[in-house]
């Protein structure tokens, strides 16, 4: 259907590279001229040699599958008539040891808070979610448990 790409770049400058020393931080650059300062998660390397201020790819992989859903979610409103006035998704993701023992991204939970123009019942909130969880193409490419938990107001 297409084809995404993005280009990684990291230099070492004047780092040691033996021993671990080197610098985590690289850059991600994409296809519409966005770049991302990106660096190795500080839980997994340690400060100095990561960046607590770049996003990391574990962040990455929630947020793109929390955007995934959102992005469905509102496709799927505004076919069914629901006007929505705000999506907020505090996100989490889960790094555990899976089955065969080795840390994976094992578990994803979106909580999104969505605000419509005019209330929508809690049913038809859990169908919207529900409907976009089944189209998220990003959500059935992994392994990961990804556990919609909808907070309703």
């Amino acid at each position: 259907m297409g084809r995404y790409g993005a280009t990684v770049v990291w230099e070492r400058g004047a780092a040691a590279f033996v021993g671990g020393a080197y610098s985590r931080e690289h850059r991600w650059d994409f296809d519409g001229g966005v770049s991302v300062v990106a660096s190795a998660s500080p839980q997994i390397v340690k400060l100095p040699h990561s960046r607590e201020d770049a996003v990391d790819p574990e962040e990455a992989f929630v947020a793109a599958i929390a955007s995934c859903h959102m992005l469905w979610f509102l496709s799927i409103a505004a076919e069914r008539g629901h006007i929505v006035e705000r999506y907020e998704d505090a996100a989490v993701g889960l790094l555990a040891k899976n089955a065969e023992g080795k840390l994976a991204m094992t578990k994803v939970t979106l909580r999104p808070r969505v605000t419509f123009a005019e209330a929508a019942t809690r049913e038809a909130l859990e169908a919207l979610h529900h409907a976009a969880h089944e189209e998220c193409f990003l959500a059935k490419s992994v392994t990961s448990e990804v556990v919609i938990e909808p907070l309703y107001e």
